[in-house]
């Protein structure tokens, strides 16, 4: 069992960060019970078939059942599930839960060790907490967005990662650990305000560091780690493939320059002569373009030249790292990432796959009923 076996969390089932967040909760152990809307949710609905929500990995090892929040039989019920529960999390604007009568003001009364989690974009205050917005308009405003993309071109991030994955729900799984800490060394229940451009905002730490050292420039596609650099950019293969070199460090560098044929070129000489920086990319662009991503990987894999093929996630799953690692699983034919990150003496397992909208309602029911 995982590190979290015992705690008790109930999710508000919703889009966005707050599934994945239940997600690796359940995955480090605890038992997640998803209150669903009997209709399902947007992904759902918007899914070609019904029982294709099923198949979703946000939300493996959770228990389902279905409560119409709009009924007060349904709020006491859910209110009940509270009292006996250590967390809630709940990624609905601000504003929502107080109206279903769930707030933290009932939740908390009704349950003072309660850790009461709520992930939204904007934060709960703010002049823009009120308005709808996705991952990529939370990230735009943290300042992660900014950075992303070549030069010429415009900002493009990885959908989800940054904004609803990092700034949303590992950043509220820290705060509802962190306050179940808190909660086990005698402190009291608390309520969690975690906002995706708060947190994105925090995962900027290192760049932002790097600027206050003078090594980073508020120029877009101008810097070392933001595809300036010829040694740090993803490159086009002969096949039409991609790959990526990362040789920051000047030992790396010298590898990567001399498996690529490039050591005695004198415009590689200098690792960090920005002047240089333009035509070498242009002539490592057309190096890797000389062989396929398969070829560049019989030369460049596995040494210190600080390189990866760009995989899509079929191609991941094969990997042989990723395969040695048991990175990715498959069950039921549900390709999915295994759970991280992993402990020594509490492995992590998928409790149980994901369950059908409303799977475990007279379950829980009866567990109320019996347990009163």
């Amino acid at each position: 069992m995982g590190p979290l076996a015992g705690i008790k969390v109930v999710e508000i089932g919703a889009i966005g960060p707050a599934p994945v967040a239940g997600m690796l909760l359940a995955d480090l152990g605890a038992e997640v019970i998803l209150i669903e809307r009997k209709d399902g949710n947007l992904l759902a609905n918007l899914s070609k078939q019904r029982s294709d929500i099923a198949k979703t990995p946000f939300n493996r090892g959770k228990k389902s059942i279905v409560l119409d929040l709009k009924e007060p039989k349904s709020i006491k019920t859910a209110l009940e599930l509270i009292s006996r529960s250590d967390a809630l999390i709940e990624g609905f604007r601000p504003g929502v839960m107080e109206r279903l009568g769930l707030g933290p003001d009932e939740c908390l009364t009704t349950n003072p060790q309660l850790v009461y989690g709520r992930v939204t974009g904007w934060g709960q205050g703010g002049p823009l907490a009120k308005a709808a917005g996705h991952d990529l308009n939370y990230i735009a405003l943290s300042g992660a967005l900014f950075h992303s993309g070549h030069k010429d071109e415009s900002p493009f991030a990885p959908p989800t990662y940054v904004g609803d994955v990092g700034g949303g729900a590992f950043m509220l799984t820290l705060g509802v650990v962190s306050a179940l800490l808190h909660v086990k060394a005698g402190g009291q229940g608390q309520v969690i305000d975690a906002a995706i451009t708060d947190g994105a905002a925090t995962m900027s730490a290192l760049l932002l560091s790097l600027q206050h050292m003078g090594l980073w420039s508020n120029n877009r596609a101008d810097n070392i780690l933001d595809s300036a650099a010829p040694w740090y950019d993803t490159y086009e293969c002969a096949d039409g493939k991609y790959v990526t070199i990362g040789a920051l460090e000047p030992q790396f560098y010298q590898v990567l320059i001399n498996l690529l044929g490039l050591g005695d070129d004198p415009e590689f000489t200098n690792q960090m002569d920005r002047r240089m920086w333009p035509s070498a990319k242009r002539k490592m662009g057309q190096v890797f373009r000389s062989k396929t991503r398969a070829e560049w990987c019989e030369v460049l894999e596995g040494t210190d030249a600080c390189f990866a093929p760009v995989l899509n996630f079929e191609e991941a799953r094969l990997h042989p790292h990723n395969v040695a690692r048991k990175t990715f699983i498959n069950p039921d034919g549900v390709l999915q990432a295994a759970p991280a990150p992993r402990f020594s003496s509490t492995a992590l397992t998928i409790q149980s796959p994901p369950p059908v909208c409303g799977e475990h309602t007279e379950e829980i029911l009866d567990m109320l009923n019996t347990s009163r």
